[in-house]
């Protein structure tokens, strides 16, 4: 996740359709406004694109197929978002297609937390994520070395040492926390 701006030299009129049909780069569309995704460094977008190795292999190694993607909108039952790192299942993709954006939450999401991201608000879009389709959520927290994984019925939290694993989607898919975050 990065910081957020309301994007102020747009149309005020953009609604979550014109969005979904639509949507501008960096933007997500949160409580009726269009905002600007910003604040990414280096370390996460270096986190960003390991999650996203890590997980494209094992699909391809697994057989499991689908689909990876980086920073690709999608709508919840409220907004439109846009993950850090998305996948997306053989089902869903025979399903939808290859829409402008995915009409519901993808399977598994993954959000590289930055320092000035608040708690409520990471949390929130989580819970968010779950009650739109989505069946599991990994917030990375690259400073303090966690990663907490949430379904819709447990938590996980795996730490520096520790071995991270997929709960509910990519079955069977594990790494360890350092390697991911190296």
């Amino acid at each position: 996740m990065v910081t957020a701006t309301v994007i102020t030299n747009v149309s005020p009129d953009v609604s979550l359709e014109d969005w979904m049909q639509n949507p501008p780069d960096n933007t997500e569309w949160v409580d009726g406004e269009l905002v600007e995704k910003n604040g990414v460094t280096l370390k996460h977008s270096r986190i960003q694109a390991n999650v996203a190795y890590y997980w494209r292999n094992y699909k391809d190694s697994s057989g499991q197929g689908g689909q990876v993607y980086t920073e690709v909108p999608c709508r919840t039952n409220k907004q439109g978002r846009v993950p850090d790192v998305a996948y997306l299942t053989p089902e869903l993709i025979t399903q939808f297609g290859e829409p402008a954006a995915l009409p519901q939450s993808f399977p598994l999401i993954a959000e590289i937390v930055s320092p000035t991201d608040i708690a409520e608000e990471i949390i929130a879009k989580s819970q968010e994520y779950l009650q739109s389709q989505g069946e599991e959520v990994w917030l990375v927290f690259p400073e303090n070395r966690w990663i907490i994984v949430i379904t819709q019925n447990q938590q996980f939290v795996f730490i520096s040492g520790e071995v991270v694993s997929t709960q509910t989607v990519l079955k069977g898919f594990s790494v360890a926390v350092d390697e991911l975050l190296a």
